[in-house]
């Protein structure tokens, strides 16, 4: 499903609601929300609502369980770390316990991090695969997600939960959740704003399979629910209704 939005303020509205639905029904069948967040700059936004009311008073934030779907291995407090940003803007200001926050820490040893965070995910969950309640995912200019990057060799492994990669054009390592993981999410959020977004939008969407060219054709989440939330900049290009 596609929704587009007026701009970036309701897109996280947007975003929010479908944050506190999730949780809700999450928490009322099994006692508890795994969620997976993003990094980047379009969920700061979400993060800020969230953190505020009415979401905050909404939402059962000791039921909640917080991982990330990918990670730069940089130190937990250089600015460009996801869960600093995540920290920063949510989860300083809502109640969740410090024990059910699992950040990914790679900025040692990237591949042995990427094993610690799949061993992580196999002690909470269970020896079945993974199935988090939401996972959010933004989308890169170059068609990326998460850290599922064009060209890179992870993207041709079907059966990995995680994977640590290099990032010649950043000279960065980072780790990712992958898509034979991603896709078992009960729900699966993208969010999509700016112009700079709305060709590589229109190619994810529009043109054939090309996953090693456009990684996010990769997230497929068959029967369950996948949603598009872009802003009416980065939909542009759209043949919508």
């Amino acid at each position: 499903m596609i929704r587009v939005l007026p701009d970036l303020d309701a897109l996280g509205r947007a975003a929010a609601e479908l944050f506190a639905r999730q949780a809700r029904l999450a928490i009322s069948r099994r006692q508890r929300f795994a969620v997976a967040l993003s990094g980047g700059q379009t969920p700061r936004g979400l993060y800020e609502l969230l953190a505020a009311p009415p979401w905050r008073d909404a939402i059962d934030w000791q039921k909640i369980h917080v991982f990330w779907g990918d990670e730069r291995c940089v130190p937990p407090d250089d600015p460009r770390s996801n869960a600093r940003m995540a920290r920063a803007a949510l989860l300083d200001h809502v109640p969740v316990p410090p024990d059910q926050i699992h950040p990914i820490l790679c900025h040692q040893n990237p591949a042995r991090s990427a094993e610690r965070y799949r061993d992580l995910l196999r002690d909470f969950f269970g020896n079945t695969p993974p199935v988090f309640d939401l996972i959010l995912l933004g989308l890169g200019e170059d068609g990326h997600t998460a850290s599922l990057f064009p060209q890179a060799q992870i993207l041709h492994d079907s059966t990995a939960w995680t994977a640590s990669v290099y990032v010649e054009a950043q000279a960065m390592h980072r780790v990712t959740l992958m898509p034979a993981l991603i896709n078992q999410a009960r729900l699966v959020v993208f969010l999509v704003s700016g112009a700079a977004k709305a060709a590589i939008l229109k190619a994810v969407l529009s043109e054939p399979a090309d996953p090693v060219r456009w990684p996010a054709q990769l997230i497929r989440p068959g029967s369950n629910e996948l949603v598009w939330l872009a802003d009416m900049a980065a939909a542009a290009q759209l043949d919508l209704p």
